[in-house]
């Protein structure tokens, strides 16, 4: 990776005298098993002592330097999480509290050299939990508290310079050969190495002696006792140092445009955060920017970071500025000039996560002007409103930044803050609980922020009215929440009332009163409401275009909106065409590497892919995937999303081995990136398990969904949607394991849960109560079986319509238990229907119109209607192989198929030569143990069976059934087939065969 240096470290002070602490630092360094912690009161140069040997280290070649400002958790979390961005094991999700815990176990594992620098620190314990453990890793700690003794070996900067360091800094320092001088100056400030510094400043500022010096010194007064800390006691005098050195520096010269700049200059510098302000924050003053922080350096009342992009004030004269404008009364206007330098730095929130370092270190900012506001008890409410608003920007910045723990933390304090100043009532105060239910709800802990949406929402009401624009906002807020939280009703009906409230108040062509529409568009296309969700989509584009244009974003977005309501609804054609159109507009407009033209070529190869177009869904699946890892790196979350996307294409196509190497890596890196309890890790291990089943891995598949059906419920609750999709897959993977009684238990705690939760007319439901009737149909329950089928076909029509993919897909499964309830007429007729109105909506070469052939043509052959049957037969087969190719697992089934109905009409070489061709393809591309291979084998032993050829028929049933019981058990229905098979062949008495249903 390279060098690798991150953070402020403080430069070479001018006249550095090499202190034997740096080098019983270094010493102590070599032996420590985890830190070593150099502890003094403020200004005794601790930090100095440690940028010292970070320096050393840099020179010397370590891999990795970070310096992390650990006076608070949020700067010590935001220091750590850009150490780990910088060495590539950030929280891709953006919280800092995963960042820094994941770098604690990337260094405890590094194999290069280390060195890591929490300055300042003031929690021992906090600190203790981020400490990294690894021999190639070495800690350094500054505090002024001494109870971080407990973390490992002391270096102790004492009170300061030893006499002889501060004799030979002074004298270097000043110039001056008056060695009784010095020993009196350095008395009188307590060798304290600050104070030090601040007294040459004066000295050589001022042309002054040393007696003459310490007389300025004694008559100086201070403007009130500086409040003491823990660890800071230092003399009087020290301050008297300061405040002497401050005026030297702010002394009026001939050039008043620059006095003034110094004196603003010292005066933010002291409100803002202790580990610097970068250079380019700072305005220019009309071009005195950096004449007056050449004068305050010289004055040593600030110094450069070792970049030089840095600028950095002590924080002990940082409080003496701040006590110094508290006595004068001039907090406040200082404060305001530090307000008025930070706003104009804060940017939109749609640039929140590219820019989340940037707005870090202003949030640091904000914190610390506001840790001054807070003390400040003599200023009024509109003093402290810039800083409270600048506060309320700190809160959504950390949000959109999905730095979920900082956010949560800010939000909680702010809301806190501003209620003890403000009052319950006042609008900042409902603000901020706004602020912190969007936090908690950006963090997925739903029912906190429901809860606080509800109390603003009755709040506003009460305060502001119903028809206020605060109060609608609210009341859209809290329907959000409810639609995360899969209360639709509840969802919608706020929906509603706030589209209609804002069309009556602002106009149905105002933009909230739009986005209101949209949002009731997005929850009415959830609950399955889809004419009423297209409807409202179609309106929108045709506003958003009207007034906008058709080539502004929000009319981009309505029309991705519209295509994807169309693709819900079946309207391939549609969708197709407005994604088409979404994607060329976005890469003219924006460019072939915007992040929205990814997110439309994304959609648009989904929908490809819906609509069986493969060959192109993969080829823009495929280049997302390499442009988001050149764009963004392998590890970024819409990289992985891409990934995923890619591979479930690749099962899609039969390309199960490139499938499972995709999904394989995907689930290890997202339990490396988010840990194995995250809900993107969990949809990666139900992803993998679900192409393992595909591939016959049945064991591994029932693994993966039995961890992830017990981490959803442990980690979200019995009820939670994530939670019955992780019960469905494994119900899905018990019936294909053939252990249908659990297979059955869970798919119909399933259907009772989404009853419960979701209502009986919600697509979930109905896709519920179709797997629970196919498991009792495999279980031969077909009385169930069929009632259940028979409901969501009238469900579905009565709801969606009788062209919708769901009634569709009704049909077809209620015609496939008539069948195996020998109810062939009525079979026959539904299969006829639905592919006939496949055909209709999808055309003859969509992958589910094939399948409706293959079903139809089951049927016709259980009738007996040979010819018919074949027919359909031939032509699924030529179609998949010109569609699919030869390899693909649907054309290995139409193969199979006809080769059993060719061995039910007597066309035994034609059925033996297909069911050779299929049992050698199967084996090279699925391997001798997949169910499918299993199935080629048994199904040629059966036509071997049927030419009077025993021996070999015999001999594959023996081995088939050793596989059977092997791989999936003697129990496994396939196995007493098998069996039942070769007792008969034994006999000889007819025999039975499998068919494949599609």
């Amino acid at each position: 990776m390279g060098r690798v240096v991150v953070g402020r470290i403080p430069r070479r002070a001018p006249h550095f005298i090499v202190r034997a602490q740096v080098r019983e630092l270094r010493e102590t360094l070599v032996d420590s098993p985890v830190a070593v912690v150099v502890t003094g009161m403020r200004g005794t140069g601790k930090t100095q002592v440690a940028a010292a040997y970070a320096r050393e280290a840099i020179a010397a070649g370590v891999g990795l330097v970070g310096w992390v400002n650990a006076e608070t958790s949020d700067t010590l979390l935001a220091g750590l999480g850009e150490v780990a961005a910088r060495v590539g094991v950030a929280d891709p999700g953006g919280d800092s509290a995963v960042s820094a815990q994941r770098l604690r176990d990337h260094l405890s594992e590094r194999r290069e050299s280390a060195l890591l620098v929490f300055d300042n620190a003031t929690d021992p314990d906090f600190v203790d939990t981020l400490l990294p453990t690894g021999d190639m890793i070495r800690v350094v700690v500054t505090s002024t508290d001494r109870a971080f003794t407990q973390l490992g070996e002391i270096v102790d900067a004492g009170e300061g310079f030893a006499r002889p360091e501060s004799l030979r800094y002074l004298a270097e320092a000043t110039g001056l050969d008056d060695p009784a001088g010095a020993v009196l100056v350095a008395d009188d400030v307590g060798d304290l190495p600050l104070a030090l510094s601040a007294a040459a400043a004066t000295i050589t500022g001022r042309r002054l002696e040393y007696t003459r010096y310490r007389q300025l010194l004694a008559a100086q007064p201070l403007p009130s006792v500086l409040p003491r800390r823990k660890g800071s006691d230092h003399p009087l005098s020290v301050d008297q140092a300061l405040l002497l050195s401050i005026q030297t520096t702010e002394t009026a010269t001939d050039d008043p445009e620059l006095d003034t700049a110094v004196r603003w200059l010292l005066g933010v510098m002291g409100m803002l955060a202790a580990d610097g302000v970068d250079y380019t924050m700072l305005p220019d003053h009309d071009g005195r920017l950096d004449a007056a922080l050449q004068r305050c350096v010289e004055g040593s009342l600030l110094s450069w970071s070792a970049t030089g992009q840095v600028v950095v004030m002590h924080r002990l004269l940082a409080r003496v500025l701040r006590e110094r404008a508290h006595a004068d009364g001039t907090t406040g206007e200082v404060a305001a000039d530090a307000v008025t330098m930070i706003t104009p730095l804060l940017f939109e929130e749609s640039q929140a996560f590219q820019r989340r370092e940037e707005g870090s270190r202003l949030v640091d900012h904000i914190e610390a002007l506001w840790e001054v506001i807070s003390q400040a008890l003599d200023l009024d409410t509109e003093a402290r409103s810039p800083v409270l608003a600048a506060r309320r920007w700190a809160t959504r910045q950390l949000i959109k930044a999905a730095d979920t723990t900082r956010s949560i933390s800010l939000a909680y304090h702010s809301l806190t803050d501003t209620e003890r100043l403000l009052g319950v009532d006042h609008p900042d105060t409902l603000s901020a609980r706004n602020n912190l239910a969007y936090a908690y709800e950006s963090a997925g802990r739903l029912v906190e922020a429901i809860s606080l949406y509800e109390q603003t929402l009755a709040d506003r009401e009460r305060l502001l009215g119903l028809d206020h624009p605060d109060t609608s906002t609210s009341r859209h807020n809290l329907a959000g929440a409810y639609e995360s939280a899969g209360r639709l009703v509840e969802a919608i009906g706020l929906f509603e009332r706030t589209l209609a409230d804002r069309g009556r108040l602002l106009g149905v062509d105002h933009p909230d009163t739009l986005t209101s529409r949209n949002n009731l568009a997005g929850a009415y296309e959830s609950a399955g409401r889809l004419v009423e969700a297209i409807g409202l989509f179609e309106r929108n584009l045709a506003d958003r275009g009207r007034l906008l244009g058709v080539d502004h974003p929000h009319t981009l977005s309505a029309r991705n909106n519209l295509a994807g309501a169309y693709e819900s609804a079946g309207r391939l054609v549609e969708a197709i065409g407005l994604f088409e159109r979404n994607l060329a507009d976005r890469e003219r407009l924006l460019g072939v590497d915007h992040p929205h033209t990814l997110s439309a070529r994304n959609n648009l190869a989904y929908v490809y892919g819906s609509a069986g177009r493969l060959a192109e869904a993969i080829g823009l699946f495929e280049r997302n995937l390499a442009d988001r890892e050149r764009l963004l790196g392998v590890d970024h979350p819409d990289t992985l999303t891409s990934r995923g996307n890619l591979a479930i294409t690749y099962q899609s196509a039969g390309r199960l081995v490139e499938a499972i190497t995709l999904h394989e890596r995907n689930l290890a890196d997202r339990e490396r990136l988010l840990g194995i309890g995250h809900p993107d890790t969990l949809s990666a291990r139900g992803n993998l398990a679900y192409v393992y089943g595909l591939a016959g891995r049945l064991a591994e598949a029932i693994e993966l969904c039995e961890q992830t059906m017990a981490d959803t419920e442990r980690l979200l609750g019995v009820d939670h949607p994530d939670t019955l999709s992780a019960r469905n897959n494994l119900a899905g993977a018990y019936e294909s394991a053939g252990r249908l009684v659990e297979a059955i238990g869970l798919f119909e705690w399933n259907l009772a849960d989404r009853e419960r939760l979701l209502g009986i007319d919600h697509p979930h439901t109905f896709t519920s109560r179709g797997n629970l009737a196919s498991a009792y149909r495999l279980a031969g329950r077909l009385v169930e079986a069929i009632t259940f089928h028979e409901r969501n076909l009238a469900d579905t029509q009565r709801l969606f319509g009788v062209d919708h993919p769901d009634t569709l897909s009704a049909c077809g499964n209620l015609a496939i238990t008539y069948e195996s309830a020998g109810r062939l007429v009525e079979a026959i007729e539904l299969f006829e229907r639905n592919l006939a109105d496949r055909e209709r909506l999808l055309g003859i070469d969509h992958p589910d119109t094939l399948s409706a052939r293959g079903n139809l043509a089951g049927a016709y052959e259980s009738a007996g209607r040979l010819v018919e049957a074949i027919g359909l037969y031939e032509r699924n087969l030529a179609d998949r192989e010109r569609l699919l190719g030869i390899d693909h697992p649907d054309t290995l089934t139409s193969r199979h198929n006809l080769a059993y109905v060719y061995g039910v009409a007597g066309r035994l070489g034609e059925a033996i030569t297909l069911h050779e061709q299929n049992l050698a393809d199967t084996e090279r591309l699925l391997g001798i143990d997949h169910p499918d291979t299993l199935t080629s084998r048994h199904n040629l032993a059966y036509v071997y069976e049927l030419a009077g050829r025993l021996v070999e028929a015999i001999e594959w049933y023996e081995r088939t059934l050793t596989d059977y019981e092997r791989v999936l058990g003697s129990d496994h229905p396939a196995a007493a087939v098998v069996r039942g098979n070769l007792t008969a062949a034994r006999q000889p008495k007819e025999g039975m065969l499998s068919n494949d249903s599609e």
